[in-house]
């Protein structure tokens, strides 16, 4: 845990010859029991931190099968787009947070 007590949100390193989207997938699997529908890619993030650089690739995504299952974590929150803000996230997650909520035309 490199950004510990920071909310960040799930997914992880992409494997060799998988696709962002494959990984995503896979991701959920592992760390929360759930399967996806991955759908609209928004726009990637990279950002820069004192230690190392981490590139972001978010989508969103609809549950189709299982239950929330904190396989890896130790807490989760699911809240409306309009309430992200209100949460002490990761630097590399913020622009994200933006860039889905001005999809979703929220100010």
């Amino acid at each position: 845990m490199s950004l510990p007590l920071k909310w960040e949100f799930p997914g992880g390193k992409i494997d060799e010859g998988e696709m962002p989207e494959e990984c995503l997938k896979r991701e959920l699997r592992e760390e929360l029991g759930i399967e996806v529908a991955v759908g609209k890619p928004l726009l990637p993030v990279t950002h820069h931190y004192p230690t190392f650089s981490v590139t972001l690739y978010p989508f969103i995504c609809t549950i189709v099968s299982g239950e929330i299952t904190l396989l890896e974590h130790a807490a989760c929150v699911w809240l409306p787009p309009e309430m992200l803000h209100t949460l002490d996230w990761a630097e590399a997650d913020m622009p994200v947070i933006k860039i889905y909520r001005k999809t979703l035309k929220i100010q």
